[in-house]
C-alpha cells in the first residue's frame, strides 16, 4: 500500500497547468518525494496546536495493553486510509517492526495483527473480513462498516465510541477526541457518564500517560494541510496573495468565506474548515515540514505491490548454503510466500555486497564486521536481524573469556601470557577478533611487525585456533586441537574438528586442554547443567566456571552483561538502500511462522543446518527468531558505538611489515584490521 495519489496530479504537474494545490500530510510526502514539489503555506488551527495535531492511541485506564503488546488486541479506527485512524498507527507499527507486511498487502497484515477491528470503508471482498468485524452500522443495523455517519463507529468520535462500548481494546484517534467527547460543549449522549481519567494514552516507548499528556505521548505529530508548489515557485509570493485573501474573506460580512464550506454543500473545501489562519512555511522541504515522527510512519506504508520483484535473489557462498537456499525457496513457494526466493552463488561476502550495490542480487546475511564493510563501503541498508535468545530486545551477544573456577590458580587477564587458549576459529568474532583486539589495545599482546599470528603464538604457550589451511600459520596455534574421533582434520575450520565453534572451544576448556576459552556468553549455559547430553558435557556444572573481566576481576558466568570483552551485534540481512526492506522482513517474519521452530512439521528448518551438513547456513543455527531492525537501518546504528570503536579504534596501533599473504604498504587502521581478519580482500 502506498500513499493515496491525487487525481490528475501527474499530468497537471508535468504540463504546469496548475501552480499550487492544498494537500494533506500523506500527499505532501508524495508531492515531495515523487514530484519534487515543496510546501510553502500551512494551515493553522489555533493556539492549542498551531500548525499540527497529534495522532494518539487510547485505551481504557484499567487496560494492561502497551504499544508493544497490541498484537491480538481488538482495534477501532476512524476509517480506512484516514490519517490518525489508519495511516499513522499502521505505518508506525510497520516501520517500527511491530507489524510485518508480506508482499505489501497492508490490509492483510492489519487483519493478521489485530484479532478484530472496525475500519469503516474496509468492507468488500478485497479486505480481510476481520477489519469490519467490530462495526455495527446505524440503529437499524444498516450501513455497517460504511465510511459515513451511518456507521456509528466512523470518524474520531465513532472510533472512540467503539472503545467505550467495550467492542475494541484500543482506539486510534486525534489528541482532542477524548476531551471533545467527555468535556466538550456538544457531548454525545452515549458519553455523558464518561470521564477523561477513565482513559490513557499509549506512548511510543511502551509507557502510558494521562489523556492530557498528548504532547509527549503520541504516535506522531501530524502536520497541518499545506499548499504545495513547484520548486521554482516563489513561496513568499504565494503566501502574500493568500494572506491578503484571508484578511478580506475570513469572517466579516463577505458572502465568500475562505475557511467555511457550508455554502458549497461540502466540508474542508480548498482549506480545512477548522483553519484559523494561513502561515508561511520557512523550511520549504517536505522532510522538514512532515517531521521525523510522521515521516517514519508514512514510510511504513510506502510499499507498492506492483513495484515488488517477482523473485528475491539471495546471495549464498558455499555448496552447503546453496542446498539449504534451494530447499528454503521450495518450502517458501509451497506456502505461497512472496516474493519467491531465488538463490545466487557468489565466491565471497564482498562479491555479494558488490552485486547488491549493482542490483544484480537483492539480499545477503552478514556478520558484524561484514555489516560494517557493506554499510561503509557499499552503502547497503539493513532489512532484518537475528535474535539468539527469547526476550532479547537488543539483538546482540557478548564475547566472554571463560575459565575454570580454581582457588589455587585464579589468574586474571593480566596473567594470561603463557596460558593455553581455546578459540572458536581464526577470524571469528567472539573467538578471535574481539579477544585479540582487546589484548592488543591493552598492550598485553605486542604486534611483531604486522604478524598478529606470530604475536598471538608468542603470547599463549599453546592454542587451538581452527583455521583454513594457510602456509604462514604458526604450529602452536593448532597444538591443542584434536580433530575428529580418528584424529583426522586436526585444526580444520569445520565441525570435523571437535574443538571448533562455540561448543568446541568450550569443550577444549572443559577437557582441560586449555586454560581459557573465548566464546559467546551463552556457550557455558548451553553445555552445562544437563543442557548438552553429549558425554563430554553431560556432567558439567555452570558453577564450575567463571569469567575473566577486562578490568582484572573475575565474575560468575551469569554476570556476562557486566563482565565481557565486547558486545557483538547479531548478524543482519542487508539489501540495497532503494529496496523495500520492510517487504524483505515481512517475507521472513511470515516464513518463520511456518519454519522457525526446529520441531515444525513442514519439512524445512530455517535455523538449522544439520540437514545440509554445515553450520550457520544462511542464518545462524542459534537464531531463535528473525527480528525487525526498526529505526536501526544503518550499519552504525545496528553495530553500536562500542563495536564500531573495536573496529575503528585499532588505528592507533601502527604496524610495519606484513605477512606475505597480507602485504600492503599502508600502516593505518585498514592494515591492522586486515591483519586481524576484520577486512578481507577477495578476487572476483
Amino acid at each position: 500500500m502506498h500513499s493515496p495519489r491525487v487525481a490528475g496530479w501527474v499530468p497537471l504537474h508535468e504540463a504546469s497547468l496548475a501552480d499550487v494545490a492544498t494537500v494533506d500530510g500523506g500527499m505532501v510526502y508524495q508531492a515531495g518525494k515523487e514530484f519534487h514539489l515543496k510546501p510553502v503555506v500551512a494551515e493553522a488551527y489555533g493556539q492549542d496546536v498551531g500548525t499540527s495535531y497529534y495522532a494518539v492511541a487510547v485505551v481504557r485506564a484499567n487496560s494492561t495493553l502497551t504499544i508493544n503488546s497490541l498484537k491480538g488486541a481488538k482495534s477501532c479506527h476512524t476509517g480506512i486510509n484516514r490519517t490518525v485512524g489508519w495511516n499513522v498507527p499502521v505505518g508506525f507499527l510497520i516501520n517500527s517492526g511491530r507489524m510485518s507486511v508480506m508482499g505489501c498487502d497492508v490490509t492483510q497484515a492489519v487483519g493478521d495483527y489485530f484479532s478484530a477491528s472496525c475500519v469503516p470503508g474496509a468492507g468488500g471482498g478485497t479486505y480481510p473480513t476481520s477489519l469490519c468485524q467490530l462495526c455495527k452500522g446505524d440503529e437499524a443495523g444498516q450501513g455497517k462498516c460504511e465510511p459515513s455517519p451511518r456507521e456509528e463507529y466512523y470518524d474520531y468520535l465513532g472510533a472512540f465510541r467503539c472503545l467505550t462500548d467495550g467492542k475494541g481494546d484500543v482506539a486510534f484517534v486525534k489528541h482532542s477526541t477524548v476531551a471533545d467527547a467527555t468535556e466538550g460543549q456538544n457531548r454525545p449522549s452515549w458519553a455523558h457518564q464518561l470521564q477523561p481519567w477513565d482513559f490513557q494514552l499509549l506512548c511510543r516507548d511502551g509507557s502510558k500517560a494521562a489523556i492530557t499528556a498528548w504532547r509527549t505521548c503520541h504516535l506522531a505529530r501530524v502536520p497541518a494541510h499545506a499548499v504545495v508548489a513547484r520548486g521554482d515557485t516563489d513561496g513568499g509570493l504565494v503566501f502574500r496573495l493568500l494572506s491578503q485573501g484571508q484578511q478580506k474573506f475570513d469572517g466579516g460580512d463577505s458572502s465568500f468565506q475562505m475557511f467555511d464550506s457550508d455554502a458549497y454543500g461540502g466540508k474542508n473545501l480548498l482549506f480545512k474548515d477548522s483553519t484559523t489562519e494561513l502561515v508561511p512555511i520557512l523550511q520549504q522541504t517536505y522532510q522538514a515540514w512532515l517531521g521525523d515522527e510522521y515521516l517514519l510512519a508514512i514510510r511504513g506504508l510506502d510499499c507498492n505491490a506492483s513495484s515488488l520483484p517477482e523473485f528475491l535473489r539471495w546471495c549464498v557462498l558455499s555448496t552447503e548454503e546453496i542446498r539449504k537456499c534451494s530447499a528454503m525457496a521450495m518450502a517458501f513457494q509451497r506456502k505461497s510466500l512472496k516474493p519467491q526466493i531465488q538463490c545466487v552463488s557468489a565466491t565471497s561476502q564482498e562479491q555479494c555486497m558488490q552485486w547488491i550495490q549493482k542490483r544484480a542480487v537483492d539480499a545477503v546475511t552478514l556478520a558484524g564486521e561484514d555489516v560494517y564493510l557493506a554499510g561503509k563501503t557499499y552503502g547497503l541498508a539493513l532489512a532484518a536481524g537475528e535474535r539468539y535468545a527469547d526476550g532479547d530486545s537488543t539483538s546482540t551477544y557478548y564475547a566472554v573469556a571463560v575459565v575454570r573456577r580454581a582457588a589455587s590458580d585464579a589468574f586474571t587477564i593480566h596473567e594470561l601470557k603463557g596460558k593455553k587458549s581455546c578459540h572458536t576459529g581464526y577470524g571469528r568474532t567472539a573467538g578471535w577478533k574481539i579477544p585479540v583486539g582487546l589484548l592488543l589495545r591493552m598492550g598485553l599482546i605486542q604486534p611483531q611487525g604486522c604478524s598478529i599470528l606470530k604475536a598471538v603464538s608468542s603470547f599463549f604457550s599453546a592454542s587451538c585456533i581452527p583455521a583454513a589451511s594457510r602456509e604462514d600459520y604458526p604450529a602452536s596455534l593448532c597444538e591443542l586441537c584434536v580433530g575428529d574421533d580418528r584424529g583426522n582434520h586436526k585444526c580444520d575450520a569445520s565441525s570435523q574438528e571437535r574443538y571448533y565453534g562455540y561448543a568446541g572451544a568450550f569443550r577444549c576448556l572443559a577437557e582441560s586442554q586449555g586454560d581459557v576459552a573465548f566464546v559467546k556468553h551463552t556457550s557455558v549455559f548451553e553445555n552445562t547443567d544437563g543442557n548438552n547430553a553429549e558425554s563430554w558435557a553431560s556432567q558439567l556444572q555452570s558453577e564450575d566456571f567463571q569469567l575473566l573481566c577486562p578490568n582484572g576481576a573475575r565474575a560468575e558466568v551469569g554476570q556476562f552483561a557486566e563482565c565481557h570483552w565486547g558486545r557483538v551485534p547479531a548478524r543482519a540481512v542487508m539489501v540495497h538502500p532503494d529496496s523495500s526492506a520492510l517487504a524483505v522482513y515481512g517475507l521472513l517474519d511470515k516464513a518463520q511462522d511456518f519454519f522457525g521452530d526446529d520441531n515444525n512439521t513442514y519439512g524445512f528448518k530455517m535455523f538449522s543446518s544439520t540437514d545440509f551438513e554445515g553450520q550457520d547456513l544462511i542464518f545462524k543455527d542459534s537464531t531463535t527468531a528473525i527480528v525487525p531492525v526498526g529505526e536501526r537501518t544503518t550499519f552504525k546504528s545496528w553495530l553500536g558505538q562500542q563495536f564500531l570503536e573495536s573496529l575503528e579504534g585499532l588505528g592507533s596501533y601502527q604496524c610495519s611489515g606484513a605477512d606475505n599473504a597480507l602485504a600492503v604498504k599502508s600502516t593505518n587502521t585498514f592494515l591492522l584490521l586486515m591483519c586481524l581478519g576484520l577486512v578481507r580482500f577477495y578476487s572476483s
